[in-house]
């Protein structure tokens, strides 16, 4: 997806030993927001963020790394409103939106291209009794991979 959709992938993380993960997704950098400088970095130079956090954070940390007209796309459901400033992201034509879970079709599309580029990422098969728990360790920063959940079998009508 980096090199159809943008042109390198840059991962930030909030801790060293998850960031590391990032290098698995050949990620070019690695923004730790615990270390100083990482950020510094990187300052300026990303056009697209794609923002996966589930729980309430600090856009404004990763609003300065946008370059003039960058653009931040939500797709972790927050329940808290986020705090940002309306003038950094006027003044340099900046933008966020959001969007939600995608239907079925475009699911298959997503994971289609995953395929047909060869991407991979590391994931944890989860039955519907575990779902409670999956959110309570994303929310704890305590997940190295992506849950997926297992339905078959239910009636989710």
């Amino acid at each position: 997806m980096t090199s159809s959709v943008w042109t390198h992938l840059n991962v930030g993380s909030s801790s060293e030993s998850s960031g590391a993960n990032g290098h698995a997704m050949d990620a070019r950098s690695i923004v730790v927001r615990s270390v100083s400088g990482t950020h510094v970095r990187l300052r300026t130079c990303v056009f697209n963020i794609l923002d996966t956090v589930p729980v309430n954070h600090k856009i404004q940390d990763y609003r300065s790394l946008l370059d003039v007209e960058g653009k931040i796309l939500l797709v972790g459901a927050v329940p808290e409103p986020l705090q940002f400033s309306a003038s950094d992201l006027i003044l340099e034509g900046r933008s966020i939106s959001g969007s939600f879970i995608g239907s079925i079709q475009e699911t298959q599309e997503i994971l289609d291209f995953w395929v047909e580029k060869g991407l991979k990422t590391k994931i944890k098969v989860v039955k519907m009794d575990y779902v409670n728990k999956a959110f309570e360790r994303m929310e704890k920063n305590d997940v190295r991979y992506r849950f997926v959940l297992d339905v078959a079998g239910r009636n989710l009508e």
